[in-house]
């Protein structure tokens, strides 16, 4: 599944190095936690949950079911 996540980051990728961030992502668990680091603006930006929950974490849910969470570490 660490694959299909990274496949559908890198669709996401490129509208947050439009605003001069990125993600990276760190791992899946067996439990369906993607965890992920928020990086260049993104990481002290006060729209970043905002980000991770309703942009990320939404369309990896849609792309992949088997998500459960996304959290940044």
């Amino acid at each position: 599944m660490k694959e299909r996540v990274a496949e559908v980051l890198g669709k996401i990728r490129p509208s947050l190095q439009a605003d001069g961030g990125d993600v990276e992502l760190i791992d899946v668990t067996n439990e369906g936690v993607v965890k992920v680091k928020l990086v260049g603006r993104c990481s002290g930006c006060p729209m970043s949950q905002m980000t991770l929950k309703n942009g990320i974490e939404r369309v990896l849910k849609e792309e992949i079911p088997e998500v459960k969470s996304v959290q940044s570490v």
